[in-house]
């Protein structure tokens, strides 16, 4: 089949695809009231890694609705976040900015010192025991979602032109980066609030990736700034790019595989605006995600009722998919940078997997679905991951 079919198919959709911008509007305005982001009464409650997609999905209902509120609410999402994981919990005997920094330096530079993760119980303190299943229950900085949030800040520096929030997804890249890699070949997963000290010192299998790409992506919006702050990240991307070296990608985990997808349709973004010659890094992730989403499929996971699956993990791989949509386009448009012989029969095998994104969107808009313990467990990553899905322009975009 070729892709064009594939996509004209998937053009035939455009009245779903503008039922599924209504549903995202009802999510994200549910969000807003259900997270304390549209006041009301409800404190802030804030999660690094769900906020750096809702951010995204607001800047893009604003972008395709023109409705002030979603940008309003995306800032406002941002200046929350800041002011909540930029600072010490209320729990904790630390007070102000996690940076050291004080109230003045700290409002200029919000993101110096890394953010939290937001979750429901402290940090592991020094004298205390290592357990595996506290350990997810307890604060501390992640890697993984630091650099979401640089993507979602160079999103809204893209929207609103205002270069104050590129500086800050770059002063983040720079902490996390010095904080979280060591003997320039290793990564900690998990540091400290303060990161003084690792929490976990195992390495996430796509960290390298992940914060080569965005490291990347973050140094190329620099570069078109009219007067770029002297700023940049190439000591972090040549270090970044050693790491890789040797990394092995594939996974058969949903959420990893869609990581590859959304990071493979960046590095293409990368090629065609020139900032990354070499195409051999994008063949690698890409045939890396091919293998796994050939796993996962053989699992069956995706034949299992609601009650045994994770949403936001299975709707991160349709995010990702979504993503492999922009690739087609641009792979039948006939675009010379890429590697037409080593693509080619991995295009002709990911397009095929396309489906899948309305598939596991169809699921998790089921309301029977959402009655499951699995979804309202976790419900409001649930809902901001299925939002981006329905509606992920800007979070594709760098």
């Amino acid at each position: 089949m070729k892709y064009q079919e594939i996509i004209a198919g998937d053009q035939k959709m455009d009245k779903t695809r503008r039922r599924d911008l209504a549903e995202a509007r009802k999510i994200m305005e549910d969000f807003a009231h259900l997270t304390g982001l549209a006041g009301g009464g409800r404190p802030p409650r804030r999660y690094l890694w769900t906020d750096a997609f809702a951010v995204c999905s607001y800047l893009e209902l604003f972008c395709r609705t023109d409705e002030k509120i979603y940008l309003h609410h995306g800032l406002s999402l941002v200046d929350q976040v800041h002011h909540t994981l930029g600072r010490h919990r209320p729990d904790d005997k630390r007070q102000g900015w996690i940076s050291g920094l004080d109230d003045k330096e700290g409002e200029l530079h919000p993101t110096i010192g890394g953010l939290r993760i937001g979750k429901s119980q402290n940090e592991r303190q020094l004298d205390e025991p290592f357990s595996e299943r506290q350990e997810w229950e307890r604060d501390g900085q992640y890697y993984h979602y630091l650099t979401k949030w640089m993507h979602a800040l160079r999103c809204v520096f893209r929207v609103t032109g205002d270069p104050v929030y590129w500086r800050w997804a770059v002063e983040l890249a720079g902490t996390a980066h010095r904080s979280f890699t060591y003997r320039k070949e290793r990564m900690y997963w998990k540091m400290s609030i303060d990161l003084s000290r690792p929490l976990v010192a195992s390495m996430g299998q796509h960290d390298p990736l992940d914060g080569f790409v965005t490291y990347c992506e973050l140094q190329a919006a620099g570069e078109d700034l009219p007067d770029a702050p002297p700023l940049d990240l190439k000591k972090e991307i040549s270090e970044m790019a050693r790491i890789c070296q040797g990394i092995v990608l594939t996974t058969s985990d949903p959420l990893g595989i869609g990581g590859l997808l959304f990071d493979g349709s960046r590095i293409a973004q990368l090629m065609m605006k020139g900032f990354l010659q070499s195409g051999g890094l994008l063949v690698a992730v890409l045939r890396s995600a091919r293998i796994g989403l050939n796993n996962y499929l053989q699992s069956g996971d995706l034949e299992q009722p609601a009650e045994h699956r994770l949403a936001f993990r299975e709707l991160g791989l349709s995010i990702g998919l979504a993503g492999v949509e922009e690739l087609a386009r641009w792979w039948e448009e006939g675009t010379d940078i890429f590697p037409k012989r080593e693509m080619k029969a991995i295009m002709d095998s990911l397009v095929h997997f396309l489906p899948l994104r309305e598939e596991i969107e169809s699921f998790w808009q089921d309301e029977r679905n959402q009655e499951a313990c699995t979804w309202k467990d976790h419900q409001e990553i649930n809902m901001v991951m299925l939002a981006t899905s329905l509606v992920p322009g800007q979070f594709l975009l760098i």
